[in-house]
């Protein structure tokens, strides 16, 4: 007899999940309370734990490989050392990870809300997500927010429109983050059921200044390190690219935080444990809450606002502009031909095409591209020149 034969996986979840009861906080999230929207028969008797499933899901989702060509920050500038959205998410797992396992929190779930939180963004980042908000606003669909867009692609557009039926515990901290919202300290609002969620995300959806809290001390953890992952990168890529000289940075963050990506991480995580360890909530201590905000201020006037970065931000604009409307026009024609049909429609699920409006359908389609696909569906002569190595 094999000795394989006698290995009871089933029994190994269980243990498995009483290792968490045993080893974890008591205010962490467990594996065995995960809730999703159906059931799932393979799932409940299979031997891997919710939130590893939900890590799986994502990782191997066709959105989360279009991460390999989102903005982050910088676009259209030919520097392989600039971070792109794949790396950024990779050092939000990394980082949210590492204060998990110091916190005695759920790693299984902390990566799977790092790895989803920024799906929906659209391309040529946070100037794109705006272009196209004003484009929805435009034609009654309300406001493009790439946090429910991530929502939204894992729940009704993977897979042909059948989504990935991921736990609640996780889409609602993909849809809680919110790394550009200054939290000294953040508090998990427990307790949270799919009817709550739904309303939250159609609240939000209405009105994106409205504040939203995740369930659980995973999410609060992954909000604050998506903070921590590109405070400090986004400055060493500024530095890179000449856009600004280190000796620029305040001088009170560079006493409180340290005036290297390497040593501002090291000291936010730091303090970030030490001022969150054993307690209901995630924090930073009041003085480096302070200077993190102010660091925050410095880059949004030096670098995110900077007009340095985006010579060609009126041509991108157009190019929003001007592929929404052909879309949409395909869309009401019901030209088959076209590329939102072949590329995008075909086999798509009959309840996602019931429960789409056209505005709807093409901002999904264009919230998924990558920057270069985005481009070659663009005229040659209309597309942006692209920046060699520095400003």
């Amino acid at each position: 007899m094999d000795s394989s034969d006698s290995i009871d996986l089933q029994q190994i979840k269980e243990s498995l999940n009483e290792q968490e009861m045993r080893f974890l906080s008591p205010l962490a999230a467990h594996s065995k309370d995960a809730i999703r929207r159906f059931p799932e028969e393979r799932i409940e008797t299979g031997h891997r734990q919710n939130y590893a499933v939900d890590s799986d899901r994502i990782l191997h989702s066709l959105a989360y490989t279009r991460y390999i060509d989102k903005t982050q920050v910088f676009y259209l500038v030919d520097n392989d050392h600039i971070t792109h959205r794949v790396l950024h998410v990779q050092l939000v797992s990394k980082i949210s990870r590492t204060i998990g396992r110091f916190l005695g929190l759920n790693e299984d779930l902390i990566e799977a809300i790092a790895l989803g939180h920024d799906i929906g963004h659209c391309p040529f980042g946070h100037d794109g997500e705006g272009y196209l908000s004003r484009l929805c606003e435009a034609h009654g669909i309300g406001p493009f927010q790439h946090n429910l867009q991530s929502v939204r692609f894992l729940e009704k557009i993977e897979r042909k429109g059948r989504g990935w039926n991921l736990t609640l515990q996780v889409l609602d901290g993909i849809m809680c983050h919110d790394g550009e919202i200054h939290s000294h300290e953040l508090s998990p609002d427990r307790d949270k059921t799919f009817a709550r969620f739904d309303e939250e995300m159609a609240r939000k959806g209405a009105d994106p200044s409205l504040p939203l809290t995740p369930m659980t001390l995973e999410g609060c953890v992954v909000r604050m390190a998506d903070t921590i992952s590109y405070i400090g990168r986004d400055i060493e890529d500024a530095i890179r690219l000449n856009l600004i000289e280190r000796r620029q940075l305040p001088r009170m963050c560079v006493e409180r935080l340290g005036d290297t990506n390497g040593t501002i991480v090291y000291t936010l995580v730091t303090d970030l444990i030490k001022s969150s360890f054993q307690r209901p909530a995630i924090a930073f201590s009041q003085a480096i809450s302070e200077a993190l905000k102010m660091l925050k201020e410095f880059n949004l006037n030096h670098i995110y606002l900077n007009p340095k970065i985006k010579p060609d931000s009126h041509k991108i604009k157009a190019l929003f502009e001007l592929l929404f409307e052909r879309y949409l026009r395909d869309l009401q024609q019901g030209n088959e031909d076209a590329i939102i049909f072949r590329e995008y429609l075909d086999d798509m699920s009959e309840d996602y095409l019931l429960n789409s409006k056209p505005e709807e359908i093409v901002r999904d389609f264009i919230a998924g591209m990558t920057d270069q696909y985005f481009l070659k569906q663009c005229p040659e002569e209309l597309r942006p020149r692209r920046i060699t190595g520095r400003f």
